[in-house]
């Protein structure tokens, strides 16, 4: 995790678009990650936050409630 008055980007830091499988079809989803949050929005209508845990993993902070698998498959997306 950075600190929070390093501005300098971390690793993966950008904005993606893809495809997602989401409530049994297939739905645009852009992400955005800057240093340890990551914002997610599916199909314009889904809005959540995630943050990045000091361990690597990724947790669900605000927003409409995502399934785990879909930011499981969206953190693999991102980091690779």
């Amino acid at each position: 995790m950075k600190d929070q008055n390093d501005t300098t980007p971390a690793e993966k830091d950008g904005k993606y678009e893809f495809q997602l499988h989401y409530s049994g079809r297939e739905v645009p989803c852009t992400v955005v990650k800057e240093q340890d949050k990551v914002t997610v929005c599916i199909e314009d209508k889904t809005n959540a936050v995630l943050t990045v845990q000091p361990d690597g993993s990724w947790a669900q902070t605000s927003g409409d409630d995502l399934a785990d698998s879909a930011i499981d498959y969206i953190r693999k997306r991102i980091l690779g």
